[in-house]
């Protein structure tokens, strides 16, 4: 069973009152928390449907962004990693992470260098290696301290380039079995997926990209309906959730959860 695409555990925290403070690249509007709830609530319901385990965290209101738990930690089988998120005002959410890991690994570790920053978003897992985007929330530190982390436990880092002016590396692709990723035509373009199969997004469904494969469902987006297709005509079980008030926040499918089988 691969253990990049099927979990029995995933962690996720409720959204605050205060996301209408959350970070945001570009203002395309206010979220609305009901709808947001409503969405959350759905998503978990998903995941749950699958057979996995959730830990549903209560709201955060000090964190505008909390509800993005997939920024504060790296799940692997042999144990997490606690980030250091690059944007100041995320700095808490991964100390308040951290004792939730504890009670489900028997170990973890951290990011501490007060020059390294690094956020799960940026952070693709497969079964060959660990993909890490450098962008403007994940330095060259962090990765060179992510990747000293990890390799005790036979991960192997490679450090790959988040397009300019995309948050994310997974804002612009996602995992959907051991060898095949579905990306953006402006990512998959650097060759940084050479050697697996990519399904493209289709033109103009760009946040379509980042998708979760959890058990045998892959979660997307609402409202893209070509890159829907593209992702049902490889053979693959869609079930597509409402994302409208996350993307107002530059949040995917992926940024709501961590997901894991701890051993």
């Amino acid at each position: 069973m691969s253990f990049s695409t099927h979990f029995t555990h995933a962690i996720t925290r409720k959204p605050a009152p205060s996301i209408i403070a959350g970070l945001r690249a570009v203002d395309t509007g206010m979220p609305d928390l009901a709808v947001m709830e409503a969405h959350h609530a759905a998503y978990i319901a998903t995941l749950r449907e699958t057979g996995a385990t959730v830990v549903e965290l209560p709201a955060l209101d000090a964190y505008p962004d909390s509800v993005f738990v997939e920024d504060t930690a790296l799940c692997l089988p042999q144990g997490a990693v606690v980030m250091r998120p690059g944007a100041p005002s995320r700095l808490g959410e991964a100390a308040e992470m951290a004792p939730h890991l504890q009670a489900l690994y028997g170990q973890v570790v951290a990011i501490s260098g007060t020059d390294s920053f690094i956020e799960g978003g940026d952070i693709l897992v497969t079964e060959r290696e660990v993909l890490v985007g450098r962008s403007a929330r994940t330095n060259a530190a962090g990765i060179a301290e992510l990747t000293r982390l990890v390799a005790p436990w036979g991960h192997t880092v490679r450090e790959v380039h988040t397009p300019p002016g995309v948050l994310h590396f997974k804002t612009d692709c996602s995992l959907l079995d051991a060898d095949t990723i579905l990306s953006t035509d402006r990512l998959a373009a650097s060759g940084c997926f050479d050697g697996y199969r990519v399904i493209p997004v289709a033109d103009g469904e760009e946040p379509a990209a980042n998708t979760i494969r959890f058990n045998d469902l892959v979660l997307m987006p609402a409202g893209f309906p070509r890159t829907r297709d593209a992702i049902l005509a490889a053979g693959f079980k869609v079930r597509e959730i409402g994302n409208s008030e996350c993307a107002k926040l530059d949040g995917g499918m992926s940024c709501l959860s961590l997901r894991f089988t701890p051993r």
